[in-house]
């Protein structure tokens, strides 16, 4: 049964963690930081490791370009949940295809493994990801990017930072562009869970 917690700013919505897993503490955390590795603004990055570790996790860093497949796979194997950090979503997905770790992934989730998406980190397990071009650079760090298929482990699309600084014209524009698609947007205040074909929008108080 798939167990995903889809949000835009993990270290704002880290408190309704524990009702969507629970015993956290000692767990640990594959710790995906991919998509962030060529921003300039990474913060949200060591905030969401830091509200993990807050709630007794423990995190292991899992930056896939500088591992291999069979590194990769063991500790997508050894881990009790995988984490996928904010960034620059097409960069995210080139490496993922490139590394395998799409398919490894896949396989985690299909087991029952939990799995926390964050901003890009959400977006991708949507079907097509080309909906976030209006948020991401999709050419930065991936010239002849063409290929927009996503994870497709969800059926919807989540808009990301929706309405919040500094993306609320952005994620507006999302809104009207595709309005033919599943977009099911959040706040940096709201996180998407979805237990097997159950899905729910939270909002920390």
């Amino acid at each position: 049964m798939k167990k995903l917690f889809l949000c835009s700013s993990f270290s704002d919505v880290a408190s309704l963690l524990p009702d969507f897993m629970v015993s956290l503490k000692g767990k640990t955390v594959a710790f995906i930081p991919t998509a962030s590795i060529h921003e300039e603004y990474r913060q949200y990055v060591e905030d969401g490791r830091e509200a993990l570790k807050a709630l007794g996790m423990v995190v292991e860093d899992l930056e896939i370009t500088r591992c291999g497949m069979e590194k990769v796979a063991q500790v997508l194997q050894d881990c009790d949940c995988i984490y996928i950090s904010g960034g620059n979503t097409f960069f995210l997905m080139q490496e993922l295809r490139r590394t395998g770790t799409d398919k490894l992934i896949a396989e985690q989730v299909k087991k029952g493994k939990p799995c926390i998406g964050e901003s890009a980190g959400a977006m991708i397990f949507s079907p097509n990801i080309e909906y976030a071009k209006d948020m991401d650079d999709h050419l930065s760090n991936t010239s002849n990017f063409v290929d927009f298929t996503g994870l497709g482990i969800v059926d919807f699309y989540p808009v990301v930072h929706f309405n919040s600084f500094p993306f609320e014209e952005e994620t507006q524009l999302i809104m009207k562009k595709n309005s033919s698609l599943s977009l099911l947007p959040i706040s940096n205040m709201q996180a998407i869970t979805v237990l097997g074909d159950s899905i729910f929008v939270r909002t920390k108080e």
